[in-house]
């Protein structure tokens, strides 16, 4: 424990780690707020004039707005804002919200709109996957909200999947078990959980670049000379400095991700963790979680993500001696997967990405997309879905890669 002890000071005081670390921390902060500020709305008050609104009061009008639409997502409350919304454009003779007078949408369509999210996608056509116009979609159908969601999960996979019966099975069982009704909770937005992946991106830029000299240094200034020679300088002193890096890393991800979900809920209102994701992302999406459920998954899986990415790095550290190089090596594997997914075919792309350490995190290829996307790996007659690939894989490459580092950074010894 001293030894490990002694390591972590040695790596927290250097200045590059302190520069990051702090800069992990103030990021938490900023990240949290920035996705409030996008929000905008208008409305026009008694005198005829537009009122502007952006950032928290933004927000704060647009909850009470659509109050009405909190809790669950009933096909009635579905049915009558479909009625409403097709009666507004049928006023107006347009057959686009788009097409309506300058603050029509505001006052007559926004209080309710959420309730028509993924309503296009739900009646697409079973065959191509095109979604109709709303104001083609014959509200009585509408009664059966679910029950058409659940053909939409069937159609989509033979579009999605047609080669592959047992993703198609896999899918629809899993989203048989995804709660209905969904809920909805407004003032929520997506950009909130893209900028926890970007942050999470960050981080996982940091710790590599705290974690690539970890040996190399070493190497770099002939300290390994002296250190071969002392009584635990070979596995023991190897797994400290692993031990050391994953704790370092590790304790940072989990503070700032902790920092960033407390402080973002906070601001968007954590009533809004109780929104479904289908009601965000797609309508048929398979995970059987709320946002804030959704937000605890990805940390999770971002935490692993990282466990994994850094082991792998301290292999890169134990097979250099130039600190640039392992360096430059260790940040070029962070991007490969989103350099991967832009390259190369999906099929292929994502049979690689998804075992890439780094996968989760990045960008396009993270677990986010991961989870509210349809893709499987196919082996045979089996069909696993990617998130399960990608944290299996994590939970593989932690112990493998820091073996392999307690490994090489022996052999490098007794060269």
């Amino acid at each position: 424990m001293r030894l490990l002890r002694l390591e972590m000071r040695r790596v927290g005081r250097t200045r590059s780690t302190v520069i990051l670390l702090t800069l992990a921390f103030g990021l938490s902060f900023v990240m949290a707020w920035l996705p409030t500020t996008f929000s905008y709305n208008s409305y026009r008050d008694e005198e005829g004039n537009t009122v502007e609104l952006k950032g928290m009061e933004s927000i704060a009008y647009e909850k009470e707005l659509q109050a009405d639409t909190a809790g669950d997502v009933t096909p009635e409350k579905v049915r009558r804002a479909m009625e409403e919304y097709q009666a507004c454009l049928a006023k107006y003779g347009v057959e686009n919200s788009y097409d309506l007078p300058e603050g029509v949408y505001q006052e007559e369509i926004l209080p309710y709109i959420p309730l028509l999210h993924g309503i296009r996608e739900a009646f697409a056509d079973r065959e191509t996957g095109m979604a109709p116009p709303i104001m083609e979609i014959d509200p009585a159908e509408v009664d059966r909200y679910y029950e058409v969601c659940g053909e939409r999960m069937v159609s989509l996979m033979k579009i999605e999947q047609k080669d592959h019966p047992a993703a198609q099975e896999a899918a629809i069982e899993r989203y048989g078990r995804v709660e209905k009704p969904y809920r909805f909770f407004p003032g929520y937005s997506r950009d909130a959980m893209d900028y926890q992946i970007l942050l999470a991106f960050l981080i996982l830029l940091f710790c590599t670049v705290i974690a690539a000299p970890v040996f190399t240094s070493d190497y770099q200034t002939g300290a390994d000379d002296i250190l071969r020679c002392t009584k635990y300088g070979k596995v023991k002193f190897a797994a400290t400095k692993i031990a050391s890096a994953l704790l370092i890393c590790g304790v940072t991800f989990s503070l700032c991700i902790l920092i960033y979900i407390l402080m973002s809920n906070s601001l968007w209102g954590w009533e809004c963790t109780k929104t479904s994701i289908q009601m965000m992302y797609s309508i048929v999406n398979l995970p059987n979680m709320d946002i804030g459920q959704f937000q605890w998954f990805l940390a999770a899986s971002g935490l692993l993500c990282l466990l994994a990415t850094v082991s792998f790095t301290l292999f890169l550290s134990s097979k250099f001696n130039n600190t640039a190089v392992s360096v430059s090596m260790a940040l070029l594997f962070c991007i490969l997967p989103v350099i991967v997914y832009m390259l190369l075919p999906a099929e292929i792309g994502s049979y690689i990405y998804s075992i890439l350490p780094a996968g989760g995190n990045s960008l396009q290829t993270s677990m986010l997309y991961a989870a509210v996307d349809f893709d499987f790996w196919h082996i045979g007659d089996i069909a696993i879905w990617l998130p399960h690939v990608m944290l299996g894989a994590y939970v593989i490459e932690i112990p493998l890669f820091a073996g392999l580092t307690v490994y090489s950074y022996v052999r490098h010894l007794e060269k």
